[in-house]
């Protein structure tokens, strides 16, 4: 696992972005932390750096949306999902696992 932050250093409505073999963004809503892939799958832009809208994020770039439960697009033009990664709260801290999806799928 990736540590990330502690959870106070990522307040609701907020994300950042971790560096791994493939950058992961981490977002804070409500409470609930989510992580997908970082970079946009319709062109290279940091989704860490879009908007954030309920369960859903908009690339920065061109608009493309990505719900962060599924990772699934909810908005052209991006056509292909980007990856979830499972999110563990320990402790006070934030982790990522990468390679095991949201639901706990490897």
């Amino acid at each position: 696992m990736i540590p990330v932050c502690p959870t106070t250093a990522l307040p609701p409505g907020e994300a950042t972005r971790v560096e791994a073999d493939e950058p992961i963004a981490v977002f804070n809503v409500d409470g609930e932390f989510y992580a997908i892939d970082d970079t946009c799958t319709h062109q290279d832009a940091s989704l860490a750096d879009g908007w954030l809208d309920g369960c859903a994020v908009e690339c920065p770039l061109h608009a493309s949306c990505f719900d962060l439960r599924t990772g699934k697009v909810s908005g052209p033009p991006a056509k292909t999902p980007v990856r979830t990664h499972r999110v563990v709260v320990q402790d006070g801290m934030v982790y990522v696992q990468p390679g095991t999806t949201a639901d706990g799928v490897a």
